[in-house]
């Protein structure tokens, strides 16, 4: 007999590509997808089971099942298909943990955890070390949104292995999200026809394709070269990095440099017509930034990303079409302009 494998979520894009890309290992038995709302999408031969693992149900399915593999998918930062609240997003991620993680504890068959994190965990602030490694603590804890609810699903992980030492449970921390099917906050951010930015910041930004994640989490779910290579936690991010600024020019979108309060106020405006989620932690990741090292990917989970940052994002850009100039023309008005400043001046 084949391995079982669960993932929750799968009624999102990326949970449901997964879904139908571990099916074809040639080790993985039955696949099963739940969620507490039916997929649009098509799961190929895998099952799909109507559960909301907020609900101690959860616990059941796995039993009945069998399964030995959990990949856990439904930890993000927006609703599904924009419907639902804030509340809703943060019982999902945080007590459907919970509730997933118990019913993990009382499976004898459950062998294998797979957890789609997120860097987010790391916060932004602006004396945050240059580059974060899976120890580095962050200079201040995240005090709300998606973020804190990454720091709490991690800390019910981390208690689970503790209870299941027999259990291997990996940890993907993923850094931004992007690609053709993208539908993060930060990709509707770079949907915006002009671009706010905080004036006299330029952060630095990581991103990891949709398609690498879905070949890191083939990975994690797999049967392992030794016997701890997917355990742990890790960083997952495309090599290099990317500037806002850099970033904008690549969209041929113009940037709206505003002050702090002011970028503050429109994002607030913005959540409250559900324009954009251009939450708090976003605004203190346009602001800061955030990059993370990814040489425990390489050498303990033995993976190399297809896609760069830079390659991730120009897939992206080229999904969403031309910006209002072309990437060139931008740039150079941009060029002109910082050469006709007097010295000093444009600078952070």
């Amino acid at each position: 007999m084949g391995k079982v494998v669960l993932v929750t979520g799968a009624a999102r894009q990326l949970a449901g590509r997964f879904v139908r890309r571990v099916q074809r290992e040639p080790d993985v038995d039955r696949v099963i997808g739940v969620d507490a709302v039916p997929p649009e999408h098509d799961l190929g031969r895998a099952e799909f089971l109507r559960a909301d693992i907020r609900h101690p149900a959860i616990a059941r399915v796995l039993a009945e099942q069998g399964v030995d593999t959990v990949v856990h998918m439904d930890v993000n930062g927006t609703a599904l298909g924009k419907r639902g609240s804030r509340s809703v997003v943060k019982e999902t991620n945080v007590i459907g943990t919970m509730q997933l993680l118990g019913a993990c504890q009382k499976t004898p068959s459950v062998r294998r955890l797979v957890v789609k994190s997120s860097t987010h965990v790391y916060g932004s602030a602006p004396r945050d070390p240059a580059v974060f490694a899976e120890t580095t603590p962050p200079k201040s804890l995240p005090s709300g949104g998606f973020a804190k609810d990454v720091v709490e699903v991690e800390g019910y992980v981390r208690g689970f292995a503790r209870r299941r030492p027999d259990v291997a449970v990996c940890v993907l921390r993923f850094a931004n999200i992007l690609g053709p099917h993208a539908d993060s906050p930060l990709a509707e951010y770079f949907s915006l026809p002009v671009l706010p930015t905080v004036l006299g910041f330029d952060p630095r930004l990581q991103f990891v394709h949709e398609d690498d994640v879905l070949e890191v989490l083939r990975i994690a779910a797999g049967e392992p070269r030794r016997a701890t290579l997917n355990s742990g936690t890790f960083n997952i991010a495309g090599d290099g990095v990317l500037l806002l600024s850099q970033a904008a020019r690549r969209l041929g979108r113009p940037t709206l440099p505003l002050l702090l309060p002011t970028v503050t106020w429109a994002g607030a405006a913005l959540r409250s017509v559900g324009a954009l989620d251009f939450s708090p932690e976003q605004l203190r990741l346009l602001t800061h930034g955030r990059v993370v090292s990814t040489t425990q990917m390489r050498e303990t989970l033995g993976f190399e990303p297809r896609y760069t940052t830079a390659g991730a994002f120009a897939d992206f850009a080229h999904s969403r079409g031309p910006g209002l100039l072309p990437p060139q023309t931008l740039a150079r008005t941009v060029d002109r302009i910082a050469a006709a400043l007097p010295a000093g001046r444009g600078q952070n």
